[in-house]
């Protein structure tokens, strides 16, 4: 279709989106970066945070632990590290991972250790957040 642009979001355990978008807003590793049809070719790397997908069915909201983007003039693939519909997001369940994560960081043995842990609380707390 004229004016959109195809996007897929791709998780390690299955294809989450493919669908026609007017535009997806993208954590990108250097800022917010806003994709519209016909956008410069172009990749990227994701930092964890929020994508935005405005389509017709209305916006979703998705977050996504990292990754890796894809631009073509006609087409958006996104390759998530994790990704979660912000209404999926349970509070409870949240809670007890980021308990789990703070916990895995009080016990890292080694700077690689720590410094996995501490992005991935980071990420939780981000989830938490959008959660509401």
């Amino acid at each position: 279709m004229a004016g959109e642009l195809r996007f897929e979001l791709v998780a390690p355990e299955r294809l989450l989106l493919d669908l026609p978008v007017r535009m997806v807003t993208l954590p990108g590793a250097e800022g917010d970066m806003g994709i519209l049809p016909g956008h410069a070719p172009l990749i990227t790397g994701l930092r964890p945070g929020v994508l935005l997908v405005d389509a017709a069915e209305g916006e979703e909201r998705i977050l996504v632990g990292g990754g890796v983007a894809e631009i073509a003039l006609d087409r958006l693939t996104v390759l998530a590290e994790e990704a979660i519909n912000v209404k999926e997001l349970d509070r409870a369940r949240l809670d007890r991972m980021l308990k789990d994560a703070e916990e895995d960081l009080v016990d890292a043995r080694d700077e690689g250790a720590r410094t996995r842990a501490e992005a991935r609380l980071a990420y939780l707390r981000l989830m938490r957040a959008a959660a509401g």
